[in-house]
Order: C-alpha cells, then structure tokens, then sequence
C-alpha cells in the first residue's frame, strides 16, 4: 500500500528502536546521496520537504486511520519533512553541519516549544507533519545563526 510505505518513510519506521530517530536518519541518509551524487543544495531540501508535504499529509492521515491511533509510531514521514526543513538552514553542509541538523531537529521534536505543541492538535496527518514542519523551522533557524558565526 502507497500509503503505508510513504508514511513509514520505507518501512524506516518499524525501526524496534526509536522510529522517529531513525525516520531522521533515513532523511539524513537520502539527503547525503542527494549532495553527494546530484550536487542538491541546502535549500533543496526545503523544496523536497514541501513536495513531500501533502503526500506526508495524506499517508499519515491514511495511517492513523488505519491503526487507530492520532500519531501512530510507525510513521515517521514528519520526521523526514522535518528533516529536510532543517537542511535548508545549513549555510555550508559539512559533517558538521550535518550532525548539527540531526540534533538541531530532535531536540526540537522532542522538546516541542510553542506553536509545535499547538499544531500536534490538528486533524489528523496535518497534525502529525506540521509539528515536525515547525520544529524543522526551529532547528533551521538556529541553524543558520550557527553558520552565520561559523560554528560550523
């Protein structure tokens, strides 16, 4: 089913530990090729995040559907949106830069400031991606600000 290998991020989230961590990593994986073999661009990964946005949408909503579950664990697709959301602040994409992402995004996934809490409350795959969508601005901000100091 479309649906479930979109919102499983292709089956990344069955991951037995930490699916989300490792939906980020799928992300991370994809978009290291990306650069390495096709030249994209940080801010490449934000058109790709917003491509991807009403396909995560509708595969979560699907999937939520499916399980019975508001935000069910297995998909991690927001992550990805997330993800790459956080890509598009990086100044310069380095290993450094890299890992600062990775980080950047799951703290602010986890952590939740407002609005991201807020947001979780829409229905259904809406609620599920925007979160990670405005977590994903966070960590881009302040990741930007990062290079902007050269701290990477």
């Amino acid at each position: 089913m479309l649906a479930r290998l979109i919102a499983t991020w292709f089956y990344f989230g069955y991951s037995p530990w930490a699916p989300g961590t490792a939906g980020s990593l799928g992300a991370i994986a994809i978009a290291l090729v990306l650069h390495a073999y096709a030249s994209v661009p940080s801010l490449g990964f934000v058109a790709m995040a917003l491509i991807l946005l009403l396909p995560a949408i509708w595969s979560s909503s699907v999937m939520a559907r499916a399980t019975g579950r508001k935000d069910p664990q297995i998909v991690v697709v927001d992550e990805v949106v997330g993800q790459w959301i956080t890509l598009g602040g990086a100044t310069v994409l380095n290993w450094k830069s890299w890992l600062a992402a990775f980080l950047l995004f799951r703290a602010f996934d986890i952590w939740k400031p407002p609005p991201v809490r807020q947001l979780e409350r829409l229905p259904e795959g809406t609620g599920i991606v925007m979160d990670d969508a405005m977590a994903g601005v966070y960590a881009a901000l302040v990741l930007y600000a990062a290079g902007w100091f050269n701290l990477y």
